[in-house]
């Protein structure tokens, strides 16, 4: 049950990752741009998830890398807030 779970999530940030950056291409708003690479990110960081756990051993730890994934995803999307607040 997990493994779906961890599926959906998945599928789900790519899904908000693609609707975003389309929308940033058609309206050129810098913050769908920012937001969409931080959903991009988050993706990333859910593939990482699902592979860590499910498909990986337990001696290889992934642990590191899915939280770098997912703090540069929120950096870029708090950089892009910023950014554009000035």
């Amino acid at each position: 049950m997990a493994e779906a779970v961890y599926i959906l999530c998945a599928l789900t940030a790519v899904a908000c990752a693609v609707l975003l950056l389309r929308a940033w291409k058609r309206t050129q708003s810098r913050l769908l741009l920012w937001s969409g690479l931080c959903f991009a990110g988050l993706a990333v960081s859910n593939v990482l998830l699902f592979v860590d756990l499910v498909l990986l051993p337990t001696s290889i730890d992934l642990y590191l890398v899915r939280i770098l994934a997912t703090m540069s995803s929120a950096i870029i999307l708090l950089y892009g807030l910023v950014w554009d607040a000035s």
